[in-house]
């Protein structure tokens, strides 16, 4: 199947409800070296998106020079607009890359992902070279959903392999095990000599709107089914119809809006101490 064609305008929809998980991610890594003769801190944002909470990195390390990458050439010309010299003499830059293969090119402070991993198969195995890559006392720091047993996942995945549907879409969409346990995630990270902060949060995201849950997940886990469709939008329309019913009975709308519990993992690991970048 072709990768996803991703859309920021319909990502960006729900910016503050997704930007919260990376502010509470960063509110735990730990303070990086500025002074001399560390130098400013060289950050990379793997899986950066549009690049909105890429720039929370310069709020937080006003010196850094950060580098947001992306597999996606429409999220990186929405990206590009945050480009340039940050307030606090940083510098901010975009380019291309894959998650898949990506390995640093020279030490970082801070290696950092943000609902980006979940789309990397076997993405636990890149671990060692990314914390390789980490200078003396670096950080590695991640989140991703962990909701793939949630209705919204859930009934999508079903849908997709439904009898009508299966033919197009039966090898389009992740499985539950898109992401590991928390556990999981922990013994990786010690495994490799890190010390390891891994824990997990569930947020109920009150949305607004007609089918709000819908709207969320078109700018993230339906995109596979809507790129797979493309082609077809008289599939695609009775797609998103027979779907759209199963939202609704799975998320009624409440006197206040929509209520939709959301799950994430999340991990902050410091290097090894001792260890050469």
């Amino acid at each position: 199947m072709p990768a996803p064609t991703w859309d920021p305008a319909q990502y960006l929809r729900h910016t503050d409800h997704r930007a919260r998980p990376f502010t509470d991610l960063l509110a735990r890594v730990p303070g990086l070296p500025t002074e001399p003769p560390a130098g400013p801190p060289r950050i990379a944002d793997l899986g950066c998106g549009p690049g909105n909470v890429t720039t929370l990195l310069a709020e937080r390390w006003p010196t850094a020079r950060i580098t947001g990458y992306d597999n996606s050439p429409e999220m990186l010309t929405r990206a590009q607009a945050h480009a340039g010299p940050t307030p606090g003499g940083g510098h901010l830059d975009f380019a291309h890359a894959d998650a898949v293969t990506w390995a640093p090119e020279e030490p970082y402070d801070l290696i950092v992902s943000n609902a980006t991993l979940q789309w990397v198969p076997g993405h636990a195995e890149r671990f060692a070279e990314w914390v390789a890559g980490l200078k003396n006392g670096g950080t590695f720091a991640f989140q991703v959903p962990g909701n793939f047993g949630a209705p919204s996942h859930r009934l999508m995945r079903e849908l997709a392999h439904s009898a009508r549907f299966k033919n197009r879409l039966a090898d389009t969409l992740r499985h539950d095990d898109a992401v590991l346990a928390p556990e999981a995630y922990l013994e990786k990270l010690a495994d490799l000599g890190c010390t390891a902060d891994v824990w997990e949060t569930t947020y109920v995201h009150l949305l607004h709107g007609e089918d709000p849950v819908l709207d969320w997940v078109k700018g993230t886990g339906l995109r596979p089914v809507l790129t797979a469709l493309a082609d077809d939008p008289e599939t695609r329309d009775e797609f998103l119809a027979t779907y759209r019913s199963a939202l609704r009975e799975a998320y009624p709308t409440g006197p206040h809006g929509t209520p939709f519990p959301f799950r994430r993992i999340f991990a902050v690991a410091s290097a090894p101490a001792g260890k050469e970048a």
